[in-house]
């Protein structure tokens, strides 16, 4: 057993006979003496469990304070391989936090793991260092306003924000009032689901496209998940595609690429087959055409854009503009 679960089995024997002795402890756990030692020291010092030793009745037994009394020790329900788990998922949502907001709060219950693990602060760090997060092109959000569009969804709370869609000069800020419903972390980039009171209609915002964040007294307006599923989670990627918008892709990868594509899921609702050559056929939906265009830009040379002729069109003209620029004197 491990060393979580020989804590249990020291509770359960003293909380049963009120006096365990030590030999009584050693053929239940089945360790040496010295682990025995290391295991009392750490639930006493480490966990604060009231074990004392009874000279005259020659065992343990729990303080005055706790005879008679249920005694549960802090945090141990959890394995190792739990603790080690927790650990490696406390350092994934370090790598998605921005300017550390989250980590503060965090840190506490990362070193109360820590220390139910047995290990020091230097040890803890070799632990978390063993998983790394790599991301690229990130794009940094104010804490400021993080802390602010969250607060928002938990609460249900509607916000004004400035918002400055993107690709546009500074007469494109716009104010707003919405009514946020979801986080969603995508690519590295943080975005809201809301219900745009200007606009009425469902958006997605990015959050560092905001320039204001302004949490309001007003409840927001409610929606269901199933809502917000139909109406901003049936497009290709991050892009929205309401109703009535959507297009059908068909594409043909290499039997060069096809081994690893094959593998990708690139739309939940996608269909795909093998192709008698060995290629790899992928039919998806998609609602606008500009995020499909730069995922099949990475697969230039490698794959066909059948249908609609629109999307091949398009592509097509992104790969002559890019070998235009190639081609192109330098500045």
């Amino acid at each position: 057993m491990d060393r979580t679960e020989r804590f249990y089995k020291i509770e359960m024997l003293i909380r049963g006979r009120e006096c365990v002795s030590f030999a009584t402890l050693l053929e239940a756990l089945e360790v040496s003496p010295a682990t025995l030692k290391r295991d009392l020291q750490y639930l006493r010092e480490r966990l604060g469990a009231p074990i004392e030793y009874d000279a005259l009745a020659n065992g343990y037994r729990f303080g005055q304070q706790w005879r008679g009394q249920k005694h549960e020790l802090p945090g141990v329900w959890f394995s190792e391989k739990e603790l080690h788990a927790l650990l490696t998922m406390h350092q994934l949502l370090s790598g998605l936090d921005e300017n550390g907001l989250l980590s503060r709060h965090l840190q506490p219950m990362f070193d109360k793991l820590s220390s139910m693990l047995g290990a020091d602060a230097q040890e803890a760090q070799q632990i978390t260092r063993r998983v790394k997060l790599i991301s690229t092109a990130r794009r940094r959000v104010a804490s400021e306003f993080f802390a602010t569009v969250g607060s928002a969804v938990v609460q249900r709370r509607r916000l004004h924000i400035a918002y400055r869609k993107r690709g546009g000069g500074a007469a494109e800020l716009s104010e707003r009032e919405i009514s946020p419903q979801r986080l969603v972390h995508y690519r590295n980039t943080w975005y809201l689901d809301a219900w745009c009171h200007r606009s009425e209609g469902w958006r997605r915002f990015a959050l560092d496209a905001m320039e204001q964040a302004r949490l309001l007294d007003t409840a927001a307006q409610a929606a269901d998940l199933a809502t917000l599923e139909a109406e901003l989670d049936r497009g290709y990627g991050i892009f929205a595609a309401g109703a009535g918008q959507m297009l059908q892709a068909k594409l043909v990868f290499s039997a060069e690429a096809a081994l690893w594509v094959s593998r990708e899921e690139w739309h939940p609702a996608q269909r795909s087959r093998w192709l008698e050559d060995g290629r790899w056929e992928l039919v998806l939906p998609y609602g606008e055409a500009t995020e499909l265009l730069m995922d099949l830009l990475r697969h230039a040379g490698q794959v066909q854009v059948l249908e609609p002729p629109a999307l091949r069109e398009a592509f097509a003209q992104r790969l002559r503009e890019a070998v235009a620029r190639l081609d192109a004197p330098a500045a």
